[in-house]
């Protein structure tokens, strides 16, 4: 481990997982890059990525299928098998089923990963298929989340995600409300980009956990209120992604910056000057400020964020320990750049 001062890590607070006995870190690690997302990685870099994860106590792992067409999977699983003891909480999705023998062709996002072709199955045989893979491909025996993955329009188009909301409801979610039953996964999910999905399947099915990504930053809080509020009541655990809009938000307002995996447009990359510009006033990192900003409301439980390298998860523990001043806050609701009603840090 590179930074020493890092070494006892197990003083990462827990928040309670919604209506569940569990709780999780307040920091999960997000295995989206680790299927080289945005470069193809060093085995040996991305696999000490997630061993330096699981030693500084972060104790959420979070992967999908999709992420490298299981090759983050991969990765995460070979982490495990060096550190026995850690027992994370193992969270995976559902959605896409992987077909090794199939063509291959690019259009999945992902610069690398395996050459194994990825189509979509939100049925029950499907689901139960795409579980399979997952536990063989991480070298595990059970999950403790299992999410309904990308039902939403951002991924169908309008077209097509009422058809996809019926297939997951009738298919998947049965068969993890079966699995949830018989012990073999604690909790049920849903991760998607749209937080007016999150209601929608909140209202139609009991979830016990929801990941919603990037529709609640500091840049922006789509989600805050209808969904949250619901959550909360439904007492839903909330995880987050993107909370930094797929970049922006930790590189500042740069040159070629992303939101939402492109590059940043104009008026973007203009609200995000502003941020910074009362965040640097107030001697605040960006970063650290949109991390504490999500972590203060209530029904949120874990802020799962990605990284490539050893160094990025020592630098979002540091975060976690880099309290922004609490006049950073109202400086920045009466700059109108953050919802009046947004719970902050105390």
């Amino acid at each position: 481990m590179s930074d020493q001062s890092l070494q006892t890590g197990a003083d990462i607070p827990r928040r309670r997982l919604g209506r569940l006995l569990e709780t999780a870190t307040a920091i999960g690690f997000g295995g989206a890059p680790l299927g080289d997302l945005y470069a193809l990685l060093d085995e040996e870099t991305a696999v000490h990525t997630v061993t330096t994860a699981l030693d500084l106590g972060i104790g959420l792992i979070d992967t999908s299928p999709l992420y490298g067409h299981g090759l983050s999977e991969h990765r995460i699983g070979a982490a495990l098998r060096l550190r026995p003891r850690a027992k994370p909480m193992i969270s995976s999705k559902v959605g896409r089923v992987m077909e090794p023998f199939s063509h291959w062709h690019d259009g999945s996002g992902y610069l690398g990963g395996f050459r194994h072709a990825a189509r979509f199955d939100y049925s029950y045989d499907g689901a139960m298929r795409s579980l399979e893979q997952s536990a063989l491909r991480l070298g595990v025996s059970g999950f403790d989340i299992v999410h309904i993955h990308d039902v939403d329009i951002w991924t169908h188009g309008a077209e097509m995600i009422e058809q996809r909301f019926r297939e997951a409801m009738d298919g998947a979610y049965r068969a993890l409300d079966e699995l949830r039953s018989a012990g073999a996964i604690r909790a049920v999910g849903l991760g998607v980009n749209e937080a007016v999905m999150c209601e929608r399947f909140a209202r139609a099915g009991d979830f016990d956990v929801m990941m919603l990504a990037g529709r609640y930053s500091l840049l922006e809080q789509p989600a805050l209120a209808t969904f949250m509020p619901l959550a909360q009541e439904k007492g839903i655990g909330l995880l987050l992604g993107g909370i930094f809009n797929s970049g922006i938000l930790a590189t500042g307002a740069a040159p070629g910056a992303r939101y939402n995996y492109r590059e940043a447009p104009p008026e973007i990359v203009a609200k995000v000057r502003r941020l910074e510009a009362v965040c640097t006033a107030h001697g605040v990192r960006l970063a650290d400020a949109a991390l504490h900003f999500v972590l203060a409301h209530p029904a949120v439980a874990s802020v799962v964020m990605g990284a490539v390298c050893p160094q990025e998860v020592e630098a979002q523990v540091r975060s976690l320990r880099a309290v922004p001043p609490p006049d950073l806050w109202p400086e920045l609701k009466k700059a109108g750049l953050l919802a009046e009603e947004a719970p902050t840090p105390a």
